[in-house]
């Protein structure tokens, strides 16, 4: 926001602190009636055919609007990812309790990124990773929707799965 001597406009629409209009006149007149005041002339809607601006105490404007940030920024719910990771050779009941673990992280609303890595000779057999991993997954009860499909990196294969929106 332009304010006072930073206004290009040579005509502008004044509106006061009270929200009274008080319609079209010059820049240096309007700048003139807001130091009158003891407050600032602050443009508003710059594109407005004439530019309106209003009387105001900018300071606290801006104080206003970082309070309103602020608290904006408490609101929202940060998302974490947390993790699961498998092998191919993974014991069921180990899997079981990696299993729970991924229930209980997408019941606590978390996104939960789950890998297969694969070590020496296991990289021969990534059809049977990939098969072990869609096991995985779809043996999880939780209700989820998968927000990254099944994806290969260097050390294995990945899914990025995410709670519904119910559930959130």
């Amino acid at each position: 926001m332009r304010i006072n001597d930073g206004i290009r406009a040579v005509r502008v629409f004044v509106i006061d602190e009270m929200g009274k209009q008080l319609g079209e006149m010059a820049i240096f007149e309007a700048i003139a009636l807001a130091r009158e005041h003891m407050l600032d002339l602050v443009e508003v809607s710059p594109k407005a055919v004439p530019p309106v601006c209003r009387i105001m105490d900018y300071g606290k404007q801006l104080y206003q609007q970082s309070k309103q940030m602020r608290i904006a920024k408490t609101k929202q719910k940060r998302v974490e990812t947390k993790g699961v990771r498998l092998g191919v050779r993974t014991d069921t009941h180990d899997l079981n309790f990696k299993k729970a673990q991924a229930e209980k992280f997408l019941g606590h609303g978390d996104k939960v990124k789950i890998e297969i890595v694969l070590k020496g000779r296991e990289k021969a057999h990534q059809d049977l990773a990939r098969k072990n991993l869609q096991d995985f997954i779809s043996g999880i009860t939780a209700p989820y929707k998968i927000e990254e499909q099944i994806k290969r990196f260097p050390g294995g294969f990945n899914v990025i799965l995410a709670p519904t929106e119910e559930q959130k």
